[in-house]
């Protein structure tokens, strides 16, 4: 399976002809789905999911197809039973790969704003997208796809959850507000000047790919 790295949140995982999407959102260029096999989004905030593009793919696609959670697929109305309303504990396949849902809820921005929904998503029980919360799956995760810097997340607790989930490998995801300095400063605390952590933790730049 080759991972590819898209803008901020979005990653492709493809497997011959087969091209999953995660997370195509308003930071990814539209072109990460030209040849999706099928898509998934994690909730519904803007970095992640717009409503425009993603319609716009399926209408030019008849063959795609969508897993998301309900609040996502209420705003893809209209496009039939290609849409999927998936919750914590379903299994699917999506493209051809095997997918665990895991999570319900979006991690906590403040206490007065109401959370939504959130769901992380377990492909061919390798590669795990939790979407904008700290879920730690209840089975083995090969590689983690690590939000490493959010509005509604603090360094300490991106290292409390890498030591949890305890992967094999992390690659960063959800970096897209963060300049030079800042990548610096949050590998460095993943790596070599931090705490520590059970898991090799990278960072591949939009465009880059690598084989797992």
């Amino acid at each position: 399976m080759e991972l590819i790295k898209h803008g901020h949140a979005c990653v492709v995982l493809r497997d011959g002809d087969r091209r999953l999407v995660i997370d195509p959102g308003a930071f990814t260029d539209p072109s990460a789905l030209q040849g999706a096999s099928a898509v998934l989004v994690t909730h519904e905030h803007f970095d992640h999911f717009v409503p425009e593009t993603l319609r716009a793919a399926l209408e030019a696609d008849p063959a795609l197809e969508v897993w998301t959670n309900r609040a996502v697929a209420v705003q893809l109305e209209g496009l039939g039973p290609r849409v999927h309303v998936v919750g914590h504990g379903d299994v699917v396949t999506a493209a051809g790969f095997e997918v665990h849902v895991h999570g319900e809820l979006h991690a906590v921005i403040h206490p007065d704003l109401p959370r939504i929904t959130n769901v992380g998503f377990l492909v061919d029980g390798a590669v795990f997208h939790p979407g904008d919360a700290l879920t730690v799956p209840d089975e083995p995760v090969a590689t983690l796809l690590l939000p490493v810097h959010a509005p509604w997340s603090k360094l300490s607790e991106v290292i409390d959850y890498v030591r949890a989930v305890d992967a094999d490998q992390a690659y960063a995801v959800h970096d897209g507000l963060l300049n030079d300095t800042g990548l610096g400063a949050i590998g460095g605390l993943l790596g070599e000047r931090g705490p520590g952590i059970p898991t090799p933790y990278s960072r591949l730049a939009p465009g880059d790919a690598v084989e797992l």
